[in-house]
């Protein structure tokens, strides 16, 4: 299933909630695919910010690095 084809049935499960209500297997369904979505876009903002760079004014690149977790 594609990422269009998941916001679809999506955005198709949230107007039948509001209108008349959803079963438990499609409360099921929406809540995987919500998860499904949500995992998507973090593994695409992942990526992305993977491969940005801070250019300074002087024009020296540094590429971002994951923060350190406190403990």
């Amino acid at each position: 299933m594609t990422m269009d084809e998941v916001i679809r049935r999506i955005n198709e499960l949230a107007r039948k909630a509001k209108s008349e209500g959803l079963t438990e297997e499609e409360t099921a369904e929406r809540n995987a695919l919500r998860r499904q979505y949500i995992d998507a876009f973090k593994r695409s903002l992942t990526v992305q910010l993977e491969n940005t760079y801070i250019v300074t004014p002087d024009g020296k690149k540094t590429k971002l690095t994951k923060k350190q977790e406190r403990s």
